[in-house]
C-alpha cells in the first residue's frame, strides 16, 4: 500500500504528464486512476494482500487452429524466412531461455545493429501495442513488418516464393488458406504461434490466486516497496506493463535521448531478460530499479529497496512447455 510519500510521488510524475503533450494526458488519466484503485485499498498487514487493485493473473493461455499453430512454429524456426536465409525469428528470440537474446542490439539480416534491444516474445500476445514505440496495433501487423522490413528479415516475397517450391510447405499453405504461401499469410501463422507463448506458474500468480506461501519474506517487502514507492502507477495489469505509454526520463535522462514516449513494457520475465532498457544499457535489475526511480519517480532507491524490488521481480519468472525461463546466453544463435 502506497503511504504518504509513495503517493506524493506518483503525483508528481502524473503532474509532469499533464506537462507534457496531449499525447500524455491518457497516460495521466490512467496514473490517477491506477493511484485511487491503490490507495482505496483497506491497509493490509501482508504487502500482497490489497494487490489485486494493480495486478490480475495472466490469462489462459489462447485457444487457436492447432494446424496453424503448428506452421507457425514451423516457420518460427526456418531460415528461409529471411533473404540471405541465414536468420530465423529464433536467431533473435531463443524460446529454449528467455524469448529474446543476450545482447543490447541484435543484428538483422542486412547485418546491421537493430535500433532497439530485442523485447521477449513472451506473453507479447497481452500487450496493447507492439514495439518499444508502440506504433503497431496488432501483433500480425508487427510480425508482417518484421518480415519486410530490409534490415531485420528482408524477405518481402522472397521466403513466400521459397516455400511455395517445397512441395510439403505448399500443401500446408493451400489447405489452411486455399492459396499459394504469401507474406501476409506466413506473417498470419507466426501470430498464431507467437500467441501461444505464454508463460505459466509464476509465483507471483499463485499469489494473486491466494497462495501466501509463493512469495519469500523478501519478494513480499518488495512487492511492498515495488506500491509504496509507486512502480505500480506504470507497471500494473495482467503484464505489469506493456498497456500504456509514457514519457520516458520525466525528471532526469535515462538511456539514449529518443524516442521520448514509449510503450511501457511489461516486466513479466524481467528477471531473466537482460540487459534492460529500450537501448540494452543496463545489466543489473537492481540497477535498472534505480535508475527507473530516478528517472521517472525522481527518487533516489537505496540499495536495499532495489535489491527486495528486484527479488520480487523474479517471482514474475514463469514456465513455458514445463520449463523455468532462464537467461539467455551471451552469442546465442540459431
Amino acid at each position: 500500500m502506497p503511504g504518504h510519500s509513495g503517493t506524493a510521488r506518483v503525483l508528481t510524475s502524473f503532474r509532469a504528464c499533464l506537462a507534457g503533450s496531449p499525447a500524455t494526458w491518457t497516460c495521466a488519466l490512467i496514473f490517477c486512476a491506477v493511484l485511487v484503485r491503490i490507495c482505496v485499498a483497506q491497509p493490509q498487514a501482508s504487502a500482497g494482500q490489497g494487490s489485486q487493485a494493480a495486478f490480475s493473473p495472466l490469462p489462459a493461455r489462447p485457444h487457436g487452429d492447432p494446424a496453424k499453430i503448428a506452421l507457425g512454429r514451423m516457420l518460427f524456426f526456418d531460415r528461409r524466412i529471411s533473404r540471405s536465409q541465414k536468420l530465423s525469428c529464433a536467431s533473435c528470440h531463443d524460446l529454449d531461455t528467455n524469448g529474446a537474446s543476450a545482447a543490447a542490439m541484435d543484428r538483422g539480416d542486412s547485418g546491421r545493429a537493430t535500433a532497439w534491444n530485442t523485447p521477449t516474445l513472451f506473453n507479447s500476445v497481452h500487450n496493447f501495442r507492439f514495439g518499444w514505440k508502440g506504433s503497431t496495433r496488432s501483433l500480425r501487423a508487427f510480425t508482417l513488418q518484421a518480415l519486410t522490413t530490409d534490415h531485420l528479415m528482408g524477405g518481402k516475397d522472397l521466403a513466400a516464393r521459397r516455400f511455395a517450391a517445397d512441395p510439403d510447405m505448399l500443401r500446408r499453405f493451400r489447405k489452411l488458406y486455399g492459396s499459394l504461401p504469401s507474406d501476409g499469410a506466413v506473417a498470419d501463422a507466426l501470430t498464431a504461434f507467437i500467441g501461444t507463448l505464454v508463460t505459466v506458474d509464476a509465483p507471483f500468480d499463485r499469489w494473486l490466486g491466494g497462495d501466501r506461501t509463493a512469495l519469500s519474506p523478501r519478494q513480499q517487502r518488495g512487492l511492498n516497496r515495488f506500491n509504496v514507492l509507486g512502480c505500480a502507477s506504470c507497471h500494473q495489469g495482467a503484464n505489469l506493463g506493456g498497456n500504456i505509454f509514457q514519457r520516458r526520463g520525466i525528471f532526469h535522462p535515462l538511456g539514449k535521448p529518443d524516442p521520448r514516449y514509449l510503450r511501457v513494457p511489461s516486466l513479466r520475465n524481467v528477471a531473466v531478460t537482460p540487459p534492460y532498457f529500450h537501448d540494452g544499457s543496463v545489466a543489473s535489475l537492481p540497477e535498472a530499479v534505480r535508475q527507473m526511480g530516478r528517472a521517472q519517480l525522481d527518487l533516489a532507491i537505496s540499495d536495499r529497496d532495489a535489491a527486495d524490488i528486484a527479488a520480487f521481480l523474479t517471482a514474475l519468472t514463469g514456465r513455458y512447455e514445463g520449463t523455468r525461463l532462464r537467461r539467455a546466453a551471451p552469442g546465442h544463435a540459431r
